[in-house]
C-alpha cells in the first residue's frame, strides 16, 4: 500500500492555453496533422500530509476551482489515446514542487510534506509509433528532463547512499607519460594535457604526495577558460599579415598597439603580447593620458564601475554606476530556458556582489533563421524556432520574477549562429558611494555563505562553457546547466540594498563559476573552508561535488568576526539562509575539509600560475574589396519592392512579439518603453533609465546601447569591430547623450581556436579594430567578456565583437525616436570616412558634438542611427509609432536610400529650423500626416508597410492569438449616487504592504504611497522554518491591526507556481488570525484594500473581490487566468475609468482614458454571463481596456491585451473599498515612459489617502 497520494490538475477547455499551443506546434512544427486533441495535466505526488491539510491544498494550492479540473489518483482517457509523463532529472531544481511545499507549510507550519511534480500529456487521434516518438522528443529536453513511468511510487522518501571518501590518485606524481595521458583522457577535463603535466610536476616537487580527485577538479575549474580567460591569455609569439586591400590600416593599428605596449611596460619582461593585453591596452593608454578619471579604483572587480555625480532632491551625491555583460552561449544552446535564465542571473550577480542595485537590463542575442522548417535542423541540435522561443521564455521569466526592467531586446539573425547561439545579458547597477565599503580580508575574518543551497546542478559549468561542442553535448552535459531561482536572488538584492547591511560587508564574491572552491577561494590568499557546513539541497553529495557545484543565487561574504551575528540577523529578516563556512588564515593556502579530512590543500602561488603557459602564432587574413558592403551599390529598379523587402528582412522586421515578453516598466524608472509613439510601434535604439534613488527625486539618467553587425564582421572583423563601437556611440548621440562621457564594455564571441595561426586572425583583427576606435574616439572600454567556443563540428559563428556604450545624462537631454509632427524636415548626417572605408574619427566627433548642441537647442526633435539597412528602414520605423507618413525628396539617389550607413544619423527638424543647424547635413524629405510613404512616383500606404514589417516573425513570436470572438457592449459609464464615506478619519493613514517570496513591486508601491502622504509599513513573510512562519503570522497580524489600508503588491508569488498566480498570498491570508485581522480592518475600521497585478490575483483568490470578504473561490467565481496569447505581456495599456463607486478612484476622472504599464502572464479576467451582468449592474467594474482613442475594443488583442471578458481591467468589492486591477498604476514618476502618449496618473494612491482625511 503506497503512502503517496496522486493528484492530476487540468485547465478547463476554455483556459487550456498550453495544450492548444502544443497541438498547434505538433501540426505546424512537426507536420503531424492526425492529432485531434492534446491534453496537458500537471501531476503532483504528495506524501507526509494529513487528510485535512490535503483536502485544503487541493482547492487552494494544487488547483483553483474556477479554471481547473482536479482528479484524484487517476483520470479518464479517450480510447486509443497515447499518454506519457515528463519529470525533471534528479537534482534539477523543480520550482513548482518547491513552491507547493512552501504553500502547504503555510496551511500547517509543522508539516514536512514531500512533493514531486510532473507533466502528463495525452495525445488523441491516430499517430504512428515514430510520430509519437517525435512528439515526445519535442516535449522532452534530455538536458534537464526525462520520461517517467505512469505507475505511482511506494514512497517519495529518497534514501541517499552515503558518499564514498574522495579518491586519491595513487602513483600520480611518478606516473610515466603514457599512463598520465590515459588518466587524463579518462577524466573528461577542460584543461590541456600540458596543464595536467604542470600539476604532476607541482605535486612531485613541492607537495611530495599524490593529489585527490577534488584537487584535480578544483584546478580544472580554476584554470578553465571561463575563470581564467586561457585563450585570451595565450602568448602570441609571432604575427604575420597577409597581403590585401586593407592591409595598411590594420598593420598600422598593430604597430601603434606595440608602441603603447612598449611604453606601458618599460623594463618589465613578464608582459607579453596576447589578446587580453590587446583588449585592455586602449584603456591603459587612455588612463595614463588622464582620460579615465571616473573609474572606481578597487581590488574587488565585480563589474565595470564608474563614479558619477547624481542629483538627489537638488543636492549632489557621489554614486557608483556599474555595468556588466555576460554570455551563456553553450548552456543556452543545449538547454535554452535554463541557460538564458542563468545568463541574466549571472549578469545581475556581478554588480550585486559589488553591492550595487541592478535596475535595468538589455538582451542581445544571435540566432539562425527561426522561420525555417523544423526538418532543416542539424543532427544533435534543437530547432532554431524552439531555441529562440525557449531562451526568450527563460531570460524573461528570470528578469520578470526578480523585478528587473528590460529596456532593450534585440535578436540578430545570421545563418552561422546555427553553430552556437549567442545569448548576451547586459545590466546596469547603481548605489550611493557611501554605501559600499571595499576592504581586504584579514586573517581571522569569517566567510558567510548566503542564499540558495548547494545541489548537483551546474557541476562543471565553468569548464562546460570552455568545452568542445559536439552532437553528444545535449546528452552528456545535463548537470552543467544551472536552474535559476529568481525569488532568492531578489531577496539578496533587498538585503544588499540596505545600507546598514552593505556597511559590514568587507568583500563579496558571487558563485558565478566554479562554486565554493572558486567563489570563496578568490576572497583571500589563505582559507580554511569547512564543506560540512555548506547547506545542501539534498543528502548524498560528496566533497568534490560540494566544492565545485555552481548552484546559483549564492553569495560569499567576508565580515569581521564581531559583525557575524548582526549579519545573520539581517539575513533572517530577509528570509535568507546564511551560514559561516570558512575562516581567513595567515598562510596563503587553499584548504578544504570534508568529513574531518583535508581533501584540498594547495598553495596560492600554484593556483595563481593559471596552468601551463600557452603560446601560438597568428596569421592575419586581410579582407579584399570583394564582398565589401560599402562598395556594393546595386541599382534599384523597383523602389517599392526593395522598400518592402527591407521592411520584411529578418534583421529589420518587427520583434514586438519578442520584446513584449520582458517587463519594461518595473522600478518606475524606465525613461523609454521599448516601443513608443501613440501606437507603440517605434522601437527605441538605446535604453534610458533614471538612477534608482530610493528616497528622493533625481534628474540623472543612464543610457546604454549596443553596436554590431554580423554581415559586416564576416567580411572584415576589423571593420566590424570599428563600426560596432561607432554604431553604439551613434545610438547614444541620437538619444541626446554627450559622446564625450561614454564608457564601453565589449562582448567577444569567436570560433574555437586551434594550433592553426589563421584561426586566430578573427579575434586578433577585431580587437585591433576596437583598439583603433577607442583611441580614435578617445573613449575606453573598461570591461568585457570573452567566449571562445563558437564552433559546432565544422561550422563557426560569425566573428562577433558587440560594443555596449554607457553614458550618463540628465532627463532634459533625452529625445525619443518617433516622428513628432507633420511638416518637419528630415535631414541626413553622414559619418565622414577615410579612403579605407573606416570612420574619420576627428571629423565624426565634430559632427556628433554639433548634433548634441542641435538637440539641446531644440533644433532636432527626433533622431535615428542608421545601420546596414540604410535610410529606408530608419524613416519607416520612426513613422510607425505615431502613424505618420514620409515624403522623400525625388532627387535623392535610391542607391543612397538603401545603402549601409553605419554611424550616420537621420534627424527630424521642425519646419523653419533647418537653416539654424550646426551639423553638416543633406535634406532628404519631410514628415507628413497622410499615412503613406512616398518617394518620386512610388507610394506605399502605412498599412501595407506595417503589415509587411509585422509579418516576418509573427509565426515565431506571435503578437495575437487570434482567439474566439467576444461579445461587444455599449461601454456605458456607472455613476454612483453616493460613494462610501470613511467614519474613522486619520491625519496620516498607514498602509501595510506584505512581501512574500517572489514579490517584486514593493519598492514602487511604497514610493507611490509615500508620495501620496501615507505612512508605509513593509514586512517580509519568513518561511524558512516552522518557527519563522509562526512569527510571521504574529507580525502580520499586528501590522494589519495598526494599519488603515492593505496593499497587495505585484510580483510572482514563488514564480507563479504551483501553476497559477498569487498562491502564496492566498494561502497565507487564509490563516485564521490574519483573516480575522483583515476583516476587522475592513468591517470595524472602514479600511481600504488595494491589489495590483499579482495583488489583484490575490484579492480574487481570497474572495475580497468581488465578494468583499475572505471566503475563498467557488467553482463559478470570476477569476484571472492565462493571457490568451499564452505568454507574459509587457506594454502600456489604455484603460478607461467606467465607474466612480470606489473611494480609490475619487480623484480619477470618470470616462477618462489613462496610459498604464501592464506586465503579466495571467491577467485575463473571466466570468460567466450572470456574474458579468451583476458586476456591471452594481458598478463593480471599475476600469476597462480601450484603444488609444478611448474606444472599447473587446476583440482586438492589440488593446485588450490579455483577452479579458468584456475588456475588464479592474473590479471592486460591492461597496468599492476593495479594488483590484491588473495595470501597474504605481509605476509612474516624472520623466517615466516619455515616449508614450497619454495621462499616466490615475491618482489612486492620493485618493486612498484623501479618503481618511
Amino acid at each position: 500500500m503506497s503512502n503517496v497520494r496522486r493528484v492530476y490538475v487540468e485547465k478547463k477547455p476554455a483556459f487550456a492555453v498550453k495544450a492548444k499551443e502544443l497541438k498547434h506546434e505538433i501540426k505546424h512544427y512537426l507536420g503531424i496533422s492526425t492529432v485531434t486533441a492534446v491534453r496537458e495535466l500537471i501531476r503532483y505526488d504528495v506524501e507526509n500530509i494529513s487528510d485535512e491539510v490535503f483536502e485544503k491544498a487541493c482547492k487552494t494550492v494544487f488547483a483553483e476551482p474556477p479554471v481547473d479540473d482536479l482528479y484524484l489518483e487517476k483520470f479518464d482517457v479517450a480510447e486509443g489515446a497515447r499518454v506519457f509523463s515528463v519529470e525533471f532529472l534528479p537534482g534539477q531544481f523543480d520550482q513548482r514542487a518547491d513552491s507547493a511545499v512552501q504553500c502547504v507549510q503555510f496551511l500547517d507550519e509543522n508539516a514536512a510534506p514531500i512533493i514531486r511534480s510532473a507533466t502528463t500529456y495525452v495525445i488523441e487521434g491516430t499517430v504512428t509509433d515514430a510520430e509519437f516518438e517525435a512528439i515526445k522528443h519535442h516535449c522532452i529536453n534530455p538536458v534537464d528532463s526525462r520520461e517517467t513511468g505512469l505507475e505511482k511510487p511506494e514512497t517519495l522518501v529518497t534514501v541517499f547512499p552515503d558518499p564514498e571518501d574522495v579518491k586519491i590518485f595513487d602513483g600520480f606524481k611518478d606516473m610515466a607519460e603514457a599512463d598520465l595521458k590515459e588518466l587524463y583522457a579518462s577524466l573528461n577535463l577542460a584543461m590541456t594535457f600540458k596543464d595536467f603535466q604542470h600539476i604532476q610536476k607541482y605535486f612531485k616537487n613541492e607537495e611530495k604526495r599524490d593529489p585527490s580527485m577534488t584537487e584535480i577538479r578544483v584546478l580544472d575549474t580554476y584554470w578553465s577558460d571561463h575563470c581564467r580567460h586561457t585563450t585570451f591569455s595565450t602568448e602570441l609569439t609571432s604575427v604575420k599579415f597577409d597581403e590585401g586591400d586593407y592591409k595598411a590600416p590594420i598593420e598600422k593599428t598593430y604597430e601603434e598597439y606595440l608602441d603603447a605596449h612598449k611604453n606601458m611596460y618599460k623594463g618589465r619582461d613578464d608582459k607579453f603580447v596576447c589578446l587580453m593585453d590587446l583588449a585592455l591596452m586602449a584603456m591603459k593608454k587612455l588612463k595614463a593620458e588622464g582620460k579615465l578619471a571616473d573609474q572606481e579604483e578597487s581590488d574587488e572587480i565585480n563589474a565595470c564601475s564608474i563614479v558619477v555625480p547624481v542629483d538627489v532632491d537638488g543636492k549632489e551625491e557621489e554614486w557608483l554606476i556599474n555595468f556588466k555583460n555576460e554570455t551563456h552561449n553553450h548552456p543556452t544552446e543545449i538547454e535554452p530556458f535554463g541557460g538564458a535564465a542563468t545568463c541574466l542571473g549571472g549578469a545581475i550577480r556581478d554588480p550585486l556582489s559589488g553591492r550595487t542595485y541592478v535596475y535595468q537590463a538589455m538582451r542581445v542575442t544571435g540566432a539562425a533563421d527561426p522561420t525555417v522548417s523544423v526538418k532543416e535542423t542539424l543532427k544533435g541540435k534543437l530547432p532554431q524556432k524552439k531555441l529562440v522561443r525557449s531562451a526568450a521564455h527563460g531570460y524573461s521569466s528570470y528578469g520578470n520574477q526578480i523585478g528587473l526592467a528590460t529596456g532593450a531586446v534585440k535578436e540578430i539573425y545570421h545563418p552561422d549562429y546555427v553553430a552556437k547561439r549567442m545569448e548576451i545579458g547586459a545590466v546596469m547597477g547603481a548605489a550611493p558611494r557611501r554605501a559600499v565599503i571595499r576592504e581586504n580580508s584579514d586573517p581571522g575574518d569569517i566567510i558567510i555563505l548566503l542564499g540558495g543551497r548547494t545541489g548537483r546542478d551546474g557541476i562543471g559549468g565553468a569548464t562546460g562553457s570552455s568545452k568542445v561542442h559536439t552532437e553528444a553535448s545535449i546528452e552528456v552535459c545535463g548537470a552543467e546547466v544551472q536552474k535559476g531561482n529568481a525569488p532568492t536572488e531578489r531577496k539578496i538584492q533587498r538585503m544588499f540594498r540596505r545600507e546598514e547591511v552593505s556597511h559590514i560587508i568587507k568583500k563579496c564574491n558571487d558563485f558565478g563559476a566554479g562554486g565554493v572552491s572558486v567563489a570563496i577561494g578568490e576572497l583571500a590568499p589563505g582559507l580554511q573552508i569547512d564543506l560540512d557546513k555548506v547547506p545542501k539541497k539534498y543528502a548524498g553529495l560528496d566533497g568534490t561535488e560540494i566544492a565545485i557545484s555552481e548552484s546559483q543565487e549564492r553569495m560569499a561574504v567576508v565580515v569581521d568576526p564581531k559583525d557575524v551575528d548582526t549579519f545573520l540577523k539581517f539575513a533572517n529578516e530577509e528570509n535568507l539562509e546564511a551560514v559561516p563556512v570558512a575562516v581567513v588564515t595567515e598562510e596563503p593556502r587553499l584548504v578544504l575539509n570534508w568529513r574531518g579530512k583535508e581533501i584540498v590543500n594547495i598553495s596560492r602561488a600554484f593556483l595563481d600560475t593559471n596552468g601551463a603557459h600557452q603560446e601560438t602564432s597568428v596569421e592575419v587574413e586581410i579582407p579584399s574589396k570583394d564582398g565589401n558592403l560599402f562598395e556594393e551599390r546595386p541599382d534599384v529598379t523597383d523602389v517599392k519592392k526593395k522598400w518592402l523587402d527591407v521592411l520584411a528582412d529578418l534583421n529589420v522586421c518587427s520583434q514586438k512579439g519578442l520584446v513584449e515578453m520582458f517587463d519594461g516598466s518595473i522600478g518606475a524608472g524606465s525613461v523609454f518603453m521599448p516601443h513608443g509613439g501613440k501606437y507603440q510601434l517605434t522601437e527605441t535604439q538605446s535604453m534610458v533609465a533614471k538612477v534608482p534613488v530610493q528616497n528622493g527625486k533625481t534628474e540623472t539618467v543612464t543610457m546604454m546601447s549596443y553596436g554590431f553587425d554580423p554581415y559586416l564582421s564576416s567580411w572584415s572583423p576589423y571593420h566590424g569591430a570599428a563600426y560596432a563601437v561607432t554604431e553604439s556611440v551613434a545610438k547614444i548621440v541620437a538619444t541626446g547623450g554627450d559622446y564625450k562621457k561614454i564608457r564601453f564594455t565589449f562582448q567577444e564571441y569567436f570560433r574555437r581556436m586551434t594550433e592553426d595561426p589563421k584561426r586566430w586572425s578573427q579575434p586578433f583583427s577585431a580587437l585591433l579594430g576596437a583598439y583603433a576606435a577607442q583611441i580614435g574616439f578617445g573613449l575606453p572600454s573598461i570591461g568585457g567578456k570573452d567566449s571562445m567556443s563558437g564552433t559546432f563540428n565544422d561550422i563557426d559563428v560569425p566573428p562577433t565583437l558587440v560594443s555596449f556604450a554607457v553614458d550618463v545624462a540628465k532627463v532634459k537631454d533625452v529625445i525619443t525616436p518617433e516622428f513628432k509632427k507633420a511638416g518637419s524636415r528630415l535631414v541626413w548626417l553622414r559619418a565622414p570616412k577615410d579612403s579605407y572605408d573606416l570612420p574619420d574619427y576627428p571629423a565624426l566627433m565634430e559632427q556628433y558634438d554639433k548634433l548634441h548642441q542641435d538637440i539641446q537647442a531644440g533644433r532636432v526633435i527626433s533622431a535615428y542611427a542608421l545601420d546596414r539597412h540604410g535610410i529606408a528602414a530608419a524613416v519607416s520605423k520612426m513613422a510607425f509609432g505615431n502613424g505618420m507618413g514620409v515624403k522623400i525628396e525625388h532627387n535623392l539617389d535610391p542607391r543612397d536610400f538603401f545603402a549601409p550607413a553605419f554611424g550616420d544619423i537621420i534627424c527630424e527638424v521642425p519646419d523653419g529650423k533647418v537653416g539654424e543647424l550646426a551639423i553638416t547635413y543633406t535634406v532628404i524629405g519631410e514628415v507628413t500626416n497622410d499615412a503613406k510613404f512616398s518617394y518620386s512616383d512610388t507610394e506605399i500606404t502605412l498599412k501595407e508597410a506595417l503589415s509587411t514589417w509585422e509579418e516576418t516573425l509573427e509565426g515565431v513570436f506571435k503578437t495575437a492569438a487570434g482567439t474566439e470572438e467576444v461579445k461587444a457592449d455599449d461601454g456605458s459609464l456607472y455613476k454612483a449616487d453616493n460613494i462610501y464615506v470613511c467614519k474613522h478619519k486619520v491625519a496620516k493613514p498607514r498602509v501595510f504592504i506584505p512581501v512574500f517570496p517572489g514579490t517584486n513591486c514593493e519598492y514602487d508601491s511604497t514610493r507611490a504611497f509615500e508620495r501620496a502622504g501615507a505612512e508605509v509599513d513593509v514586512k517580509v513573510f519568513k518561511n524558512l522554518t516552522a518557527e519563522d512562519i509562526h512569527d510571521s503570522v504574529e507580525i502580520f497580524e499586528k501590522a494589519i491591526d495598526q494599519a488603515q489600508m492593505i496593499m497587495f503588491p505585484g510580483g510572482f508569488s514563488a514564480g507563479d507556481e504551483p501553476d497559477g498566480s498569487a498562491k502564496f498570498f492566498a494561502t497565507a491570508f487564509q490563516n485564521e488570525k490574519i483573516k480575522e485581522a483583515v476583516m476587522k480592518l475592513l468591517n470595524e475600521r472602514d479600511g481600504l484594500a488595494l491589489g495590483i497585478c499579482n495583488g489583484f490575483q490575490a484579492l480574487i483568490k481570497l474572495g475580497l473581490v468581488p465578494y468583499g470578504e475572505i471566503c475563498g473561490q467557488k467553482a463559478d467565481s470570476p477569476t484571472l487566468t492565462f493571457n490568451t496569447i499564452g505568454r507574459h505581456i509587457s506594454k502600456m495599456v489604455y484603460t478607461k475609468v467606467v465607474s466612480n463607486k470606489s473611494p480609490w478612484l475619487a480623484l480619477a476622472e470618470l470616462g477618462k482614458t489613462y496610459a498604464i504599464p501592464a506586465s503579466h502572464g495571467e491577467g485575463r479576467f473571466v466570468a460567466d454571463e450572470e456574474w458579468l451582468k451583476k458586476l456591471f449592474a452594481n458598478g463593480q467594474v471599475a476600469t476597462r481596456y480601450v484603444d488609444a482613442d478611448g474606444n472599447l475594443c473587446v476583440e482586438n488583442e492589440e488593446w485588450n491585451v490579455n483577452g479579458s471578458y468584456a475588456a475588464i481591467e479592474g473590479i471592486t468589492s460591492p461597496d468599492g473599498r476593495v479594488f483590484g486591477k491588473m495595470g501597474h498604476a504605481e509605476r509612474r514618476g516624472d520623466s517615466v515612459a516619455i515616449n508614450i502618449y497619454g495621462d499616466q496618473d490615475m491618482k489612486i494612491f492620493e485618493s486612498g489617502v484623501a479618503y481618511f482625511k
